[in-house]
């Protein structure tokens, strides 16, 4: 599977785009990225080509933090589900038809909920209960389209102290990557040539970070934030009608 020069192009130019979008909100890189580059390469290569950047652009989050262990032992059932969820998940991403749907209504949800703010609490008696749902749908969500967006509001809604919510995503979204890349070999679907551009992919999302960083001074983060969610939205009812035409 080797892309063409327009291909090779055309993948750079999303990753600068998807890593402008996050250098400037924090958030956003494999969401855009994602639903952008469906439509030039297909959902199951896309997915592929996410795993290397998000495992990098994570790790740092999951390593720099004080609380390692304790968060492992916190969310171990989540991190055990998310496996099960993520081999589910790459099944369905298989028939890419579905898989195309999903990533629409996924797209299409996240960005509504960015629109409206809604904030969760998650009372501690609850958290064992609920951490193995949300790794099971959290996997088979990212295994599927690449995005894993259950895990955010859930990991904020525990009450962790800023830097804990920081690292507990690099570990969630780390561990979740792996799954999905174990259950993409698994089902012959990690190949070389879209693993290899995945990790040529970084250099243009770390230049996208740096715009976007440079643009943060000077837009305001709230009109950009609202704009990306109702791009995503627009982006996600799209992406549902191309899947089902």
């Amino acid at each position: 599977m080797d892309y063409p020069v327009s291909t090779l192009a055309f993948i750079a130019v999303i990753f600068i785009l998807a890593g402008t979008v996050k250098g400037f909100i924090g958030l956003g890189l494999p969401t855009v990225a994602i639903g952008l580059l469906t439509f030039r390469i297909g959902t199951p290569e896309a997915v592929t080509m996410l795993i290397m950047p998000t495992v990098i652009t994570n790790l740092w989050q999951l390593v720099s933090g004080p609380r390692f262990v304790h968060l492992i032992r916190r969310f171990l059932s989540l991190l055990a589900c998310l496996f099960i969820g993520a081999f589910i998940g790459v099944r369905l991403l298989i028939d890419g038809e579905f898989a195309t749907v999903m990533l629409g209504l996924v797209l299409t949800g996240y960005g509504v909920l960015g629109l409206t703010n809604v904030q969760f609490t998650v009372a501690p008696r609850w958290e064992a209960r609920l951490s193995p749902l949300t790794g099971v749908v959290t996997g088979v969500l990212y295994g599927s389209t690449g995005l894993g967006v259950t895990a955010v509001p859930y990991v904020g809604a525990l009450g962790l102290s800023k830097d804990e919510t920081i690292q507990a995503m690099g570990l969630i979204f780390s561990v979740m990557s792996l799954a999905t890349a174990l259950a993409l070999a698994w089902a012959g679907k990690y190949h070389p040539t879209v693993a290899g551009t995945s990790a040529m992919a970084l250099l243009p999302a770390m230049v996208g970070m740096m715009i976007g960083q440079r643009l943060r001074d000077r837009v305001s983060a709230v009109v950009f934030r609202r704009c990306f969610f109702i791009a995503i939205v627009a982006l996600g009812i799209y992406t549902v009608l191309h899947g089902i035409r």
